[in-house]
C-alpha cells in the first residue's frame, strides 16, 4: 500500500489518514470524534467517576452542539468511551442512567479556538476543571488544567504533577523517568497567580509505566500526580 505523508509544524510525519480522522461514529472529527477525545482527557485529569459534569460551549461548538452530536460526544468521553464506540449516540441516556449529572451551557466570550469547551467534573470530595479545543481529525490540545494555562498535544503518554513551587523538584522527576529509560518529549512548568503552586507537564515518548508513575508519586513534594494516556487515533 502506498502511504502519503506530510510533515507537521511540530515536525511530525504524518499520514492522510491522520488528516482525514479516526475511526469513529460521525458526523464530525471536529465536532465528534475530537469532543470525546477532550471528555476522555477530563476525566482522566479528574481521576475517578464523578456526580458532576458542567460543560461550557464556545464559538462553533456553542452554535452547533446539539445538530452535530458533540454534547453526546462530550458526555461519552467523560465516561471512558473511545470515538468508535456505538454507546455514544446514547450517552445522554446512558449518563442519567448512571446517575451522572450534566449541565450544558454557551458562552460568547473569545476564547482559544472556534471548537472550544470547558469541562468542570465534580463529586462530593474534588473537582478538577479543563478547557480543550478539538483541531480536527480527532485531535485537539488541552489548553487550561484547573486554571493553569498548558498546551497539551494529547499524542504523548503525559504527566501532570502539581506542587509547591521549590527548586529541585523538575531534576528529581527527571532523574525517576530517566532511571526508567524514559524519554521526555516536552515538559513545561505553569504557576498560579500566586507564584506559590505550580504545575509541570511532562510528555513522553513511549510508554508511561505505572512504575514510573508510583515513584514520583511517592516523593514527598506533589500534591497530586496524574498520567493521561496518549489519545489513539
Amino acid at each position: 500500500m502506498i502511504g502519503v505523508f506530510y510533515v507537521s509544524e511540530r515536525g511530525m510525519k504524518m499520514s492522510v489518514f491522520d488528516i482525514l480522522g479516526p475511526v469513529m461514529v460521525g458526523p464530525s472529527s471536529s465536532h465528534t470524534a475530537g469532543a470525546v477525545n477532550i471528555g476522555r482527557v477530563a476525566r482522566q485529569v479528574f481521576g475517578e467517576k464523578p456526580d458532576k459534569a458542567e460543560i461550557t460551549l464556545y464559538g462553533s461548538f456553542a452554535d452547533t452542539y446539539k445538530g452535530h452530536g458533540t454534547d453526546r460526544a462530550l458526555v461519552a468521553g467523560i465516561m471512558g468511551f473511545k470515538t468508535d464506540d456505538p454507546r455514544i449516540k446514547d450517552a445522554l441516556a446512558i449518563a442519567d442512567e448512571e446517575g451522572l449529572l450534566i449541565h450544558f451551557s454557551t458562552s460568547k466570550e473569545g476564547t482559544y479556538h472556534p471548537n472550544t469547551v470547558r469541562i468542570k467534573l465534580s463529586n462530593k470530595f474534588q473537582s478538577s476543571e479543563i478547557v480543550g479545543v478539538s483541531i480536527g481529525g480527532g485531535r485537539v490540545r488541552i489548553r487550561e488544567v484547573d486554571k493553569f494555562k498548558v498546551d497539551i498535544s494529547g499524542i504523548y503518554n503525559t504527566l501532570l504533577c502539581s506542587y509547591p513551587d521549590q527548586m529541585g523538584v523538575i531534576a528529581k522527576v527527571s532523574e525517576i523517568l530517566a532511571s526508567e529509560k524514559i524519554n521526555i518529549a516536552t515538559m513545561s512548568v505553569s504557576r498560579d497567580k500566586t507564584y506559590q503552586i505550580a504545575l509541570m507537564v511532562v510528555e513522553v515518548d513511549g510508554e508511561l509505566p505505572d512504575q514510573a508513575v508510583n515513584q514520583i508519586k511517592a516523593m514527598p513534594y506533589f500534591d497530586t500526580v496524574k498520567a493521561i494516556r496518549k489519545i489513539e487515533l
